[in-house]
């Protein structure tokens, strides 16, 4: 059976069956296209452990556009996608390689960013919130590091979502999960002062604005800000607030997520909060908190 052809009715399972979004399709797409582009046209029944070897090879020597070589981590994921096809073949009883003979590469941790208190202050205090813009992007500053969101999360958000009463919306974040996100006072109010300067009745909860105006897509409806575009906010505003360290959203997910370790609340709530699947991700930020080891160790191992 042609790999082209099962590959075809493999995407189409994770969007029907698997309800897997259609980024997550449009990468197991990509990385899946690069085999076809190593190896031919080949028949999913050629794919074994040599030419799994050569693949992998093929794709430590690949380059890109900014780098001369693919990390280990993006090659991972190309690895992951094979494995999940072919734990597809498996259930389709169709005679290929065994999905358990695909290992990862060794990959090493990379260092978690995140911002200090004062760091954080410094950062929310450089939108000029006497504009339209600025107010807006106070607004998401605030409402990135209170609730832990993922930019793409973000930006999807609807107005009809936002129950500033409550303190407390859902979102839907990877693998199509419904989670609970909370806000704080402040990050309520700030989100309020925004709604009420926004007087109009489109739905994204966060627009773009071009020349201090808001824009209109081909549907005449106000266009919805971008992931790029909450990135390059961010980062801008930490430039001008004299953080040296590069500031993304995530790195706000990441400062939200230590700021509840360090104040205390257990590893398994924060892990809900972050909609992560696997606690194992969420531990990345155990080390962060190792600092309170020692103060632990001298309150209540003092031994006289």
């Amino acid at each position: 059976m042609q790999f082209e052809k099962i590959k075809s009715e493999f995407l189409e399972y994770l969007e029907i069956e698997k309800n897997r979004s259609s980024k997550t399709i449009k990468n197991y797409d990509h990385y899946l296209t690069r085999l076809s582009d190593f190896s031919g046209d080949i028949s999913v029944n050629d794919i074994d452990d040599d030419l799994i070897r050569k693949w992998r090879l093929w794709l430590n020597r690949l380059g890109t556009n900014v780098k001369d070589e693919l990390d280990k981590t993006t090659q991972n994921y190309h690895l992951i996608a094979l494995r999940s096809f072919l734990k597809y073949c498996h259930k389709r009883n169709i005679a290929t390689l065994a999905p358990e003979k695909i290992e990862l590469a060794n990959t090493t941790r990379k260092q978690v960013t995140f911002l200090t208190n004062d760091e954080i202050r410094r950062l929310f205090n450089q939108p000029d919130i006497k504009t339209n813009i600025g107010l807006r992007d106070r607004a998401i500053l605030e409402l990135l590091f209170s609730s832990g969101m993922r930019v793409s999360e973000l930006v999807s958000i609807n107005k009809d979502q936002i129950n500033l009463e409550r303190g407390e919306f859902t979102v839907r974040g990877k693998g199509q999960k419904d989670r609970p996100i909370f806000v704080s006072d402040t990050t309520k109010d700030w989100l309020t002062k925004y709604l009420n300067r926004r007087i109009d009745s489109s739905i994204p909860l966060f627009i773009h604005y071009s020349n201090g105006h808001k824009t209109i897509d081909n549907s005449g409806n106000f266009k919805r800000l971008t992931t790029r575009s909450v990135q390059r906010l961010v980062n801008h505003y930490a430039l001008l607030a004299g953080i040296t360290k590069h500031v993304s959203p995530h790195v706000l997910r990441h400062s939200f997520a230590t700021d509840l370790l360090m104040n205390g609340a257990d590893i398994r709530s924060v892990q809900s909060m972050l909609g992560h699947s696997n606690i194992a991700t969420t531990q990345i930020y155990t080390h962060i908190t190792d600092t309170h080891l020692k103060e632990v160790h001298k309150n209540f191992h003092n031994i006289k």
